[in-house]
Formats: C-alpha cells, sequence, structure tokens
C-alpha cells in the first residue's frame, strides 16, 4: 500500500510541474513584450521632440526672411511714393507756369507791346514749360506702374508671411505639447526612481544594523570619515572594506531591479571639516575629500558596480552639516556621502 501512495503522488507532482512553467514562460514573455513597448514609445517620441524643433528653428528663419523682405519692400513703396509727390508738385508748378503765359498770351494788349524778339522767347519759354509737363507726366506714369507692381509683391509677401506665421504656431504648439508629454514622462520616471531609492535605503538599514555613525539625511545616506578611512588619508580602514562590501551588494541588487529606461547613478561626495591640510599628498581639504570619493568608488567598481552608474565629487570643506566648532561638530562635518539620483 505504502509503493501505491508514493507512485500517485509522484504522477501529481509531475503533472503540475510543466504546467507552471508554461505559466512562467508566459508571464515572461509578456513582461518582455511590455518592455519592448515601452523603449520604443520613449524612442519616438524623443525622435518626434527633435524633428519638430529642426522644423520650429526652420520656420523661425523662414519668417525672419519674409519680415526682412517686406521691411525692404515697404521702405522702397515709400520712396517711389515720396518721388511722386515731387513729380507731381513740379507737374503742378508747370502748369501753373502755361496757365500764366496763357493768360498773358490771351491779353491782345500785350501782344501788341510786345517785340517779336520778346514773343519768340515767350513762345519758347511755353514750349519748354510744355516738355517738361510731358516728360513729368511719362514719369508719373511709370512711378505709378512701380508702385502698383511693389503693392502686389507687398500683398503676396504678406500672405507668403501670414502663411508661415500660422505654420510656426501649429508648429510650436506641437512642440509645447511634445515638451508636456516628455515633463510628463520624466516626473514619472522621477517618481519610480525615488520609491527605488526607499527601497535601497531601507535595505542598506537593515545590512548596516542602524548603526550611529552610518544615517540617512534627506535623499543621502552618509558615512561619517572614521568609518572608512584614518584621519587626513585616503586610503581606507580593514573595516571600511567590509562596510563598502554590504553597500556594492545592495547597488547590484538595485541594479538587477531598476528597469533599463531609468537613467540612474550613485554619487559619492567627499566632505571635510574646516580644519586646513597641508601635505605632499593633499595640499587642501579639495583634494583630501576628492580622493576619498575616488576610493570609494574605485573600491565599489572592484566589487562588481559598473562605472557608468558612479560619479565621485569633492567638497572640502564647504558644505558643512554643523556650523559649531565643537569637536562633535567637526567629526558630523567629515562624513562620506551616497545619493540615488538621476543623470
Amino acid at each position: 500500500m505504502p509503493r501505491i501512495r508514493n507512485k500517485r503522488h509522484s504522477g501529481e507532482h509531475g503533472e503540475f510541474w510543466p504546467g507552471y512553467v508554461d505559466m512562467l514562460s508566459t508571464i515572461l514573455l509578456v513582461f518582455t513584450f511590455l518592455l519592448s513597448i515601452l523603449m520604443l514609445a520613449q524612442y519616438v517620441v524623443t525622435y518626434e521632440s527633435n524633428n519638430k524643433n529642426i522644423a520650429l528653428r526652420r520656420l523661425n528663419s523662414e519668417n525672419l526672411e519674409l519680415k526682412s523682405m517686406l521691411s525692404m519692400e515697404k521702405q522702397k513703396y515709400k520712396g517711389k511714393h515720396n518721388e511722386i509727390k515731387v513729380l507731381r508738385a513740379a507737374i503742378s508748378k508747370s502748369e501753373l507756369e502755361i496757365q500764366k503765359y496763357k493768360d498773358l498770351a490771351k491779353i491782345s494788349g500785350l501782344r501788341a507791346q510786345l517785340s517779336s524778339s520778346k514773343a519768340f522767347k515767350l513762345s519758347s519759354e511755353l514750349n519748354e514749360q510744355r516738355e517738361i509737363s510731358v516728360k513729368h507726366s511719362d514719369r508719373v506714369v511709370k512711378l505709378n506702374q512701380q508702385l502698383t507692381d511693389m503693392k502686389s509683391q507687398i500683398t503676396k509677401l504678406s500672405s507668403a508671411l501670414k502663411v508661415s506665421e500660422e505654420r510656426t504656431k501649429k508648429a510650436q504648439a506641437q512642440v509645447v505639447s511634445l515638451g508636456a508629454r516628455l515633463d510628463l514622462e520624466l516626473a514619472r520616471k522621477i517618481e519610480e526612481l525615488k520609491s527605488y531609492r526607499s527601497d535601497f535605503f531601507g535595505r542598506l538599514r537593515t545590512l548596516l544594523q542602524n548603526r550611529r555613525d552610518i544615517r540617512i539625511v534627506g535623499d543621502r545616506f552618509i558615512f561619517q570619515s572614521e568609518v572608512l578611512f584614518p584621519s587626513g588619508q585616503a586610503k581606507m580602514l580593514p573595516q571600511g572594506y567590509a562596510t563598502l562590501d554590504k553597500l556594492a551588494d545592495a547597488i547590484l541588487k538595485l541594479s538587477d531591479e531598476i528597469p533599463e529606461e531609468i537613467n540612474w547613478i550613485i554619487q559619492v561626495d567627499g566632505h571635510t571639516d574646516i580644519k586646513p591640510i597641508s601635505s605632499s599628498n593633499f595640499p587642501s581639504n579639495w583634494e583630501l575629500s576628492t580622493g576619498r570619493a575616488i576610493s570609494v568608488v574605485r573600491y565599489l567598481i572592484s566589487r562588481g558596480v559598473p562605472p557608468q552608474r558612479l560619479v565621485a565629487a569633492g567638497y572640502g570643506e564647504f558644505q558643512p552639516l554643523s556650523l559649531e566648532r565643537t569637536l562633535d561638530g567637526l567629526r558630523r562635518n567629515r562624513r562620506i556621502e551616497f545619493k540615488l539620483t538621476n543623470r
């Protein structure tokens, strides 16, 4: 009887296991498909944004060129209009002169008194004024024609400018809409990164057993320098390596959990107290704080953390947590900070 029961149990497990594997395979395929769709959508949004910006710059350039041409044509139109005014004034003056001579010629008493030479002179001046009037009239006709052509050209330019401005407004509206979508996507990724940061800090707090010399302040995880380095040095203590091993394990687990589309980094910042330092290796606190941050980054890389996910920076004594010059205040300012952020 026991043998029969064992065979039955073995058969039940054998039937259950393939279904379990199929279910896991289906979930994995669905997850991979959704992740591919998200990456493709991000690429399309970025590509459209670049194209819209290029089109907007081209339309702005066309607008400037059309406005410049329109301004030049208006200046030419104004000059021709003024010239016509001058010519019309000259014609009016000539017509007045002609009318004056006609009035004089109509006076019969004056003709009798004028000698033949004066009459000839008066006739010559009259003919000359007529020729000037004819020339001015021809000039006015030509200028009127040019003025009409210029009005037509200005109308065309104004229409083209209006069309270009409408296209620019549409392109700007599209760019604004696309920018809003990008801002929403960026805000979503930042919020998602915040949730990972909370999990990361919680995991570190558990690993490091709530030590008083290691604490969380705001969005930063802070190690007192004495935990990792001897005074005035950038070479780590043996217990510092053990502490960073736990940190490296937490970062590696985090890198497996955060999606690829979130461009995250661990920023390592070195800080010193206000006491000056001057040695062959560290001429100032700038070099000491930077050297310590670089030492931490190098060790994390040696433990398998990807270099592209790490940043080292030194702040010297210029970003203190405490302004007190007491021993405790100086100790608080000597620190290494870790911040999970986006690039």
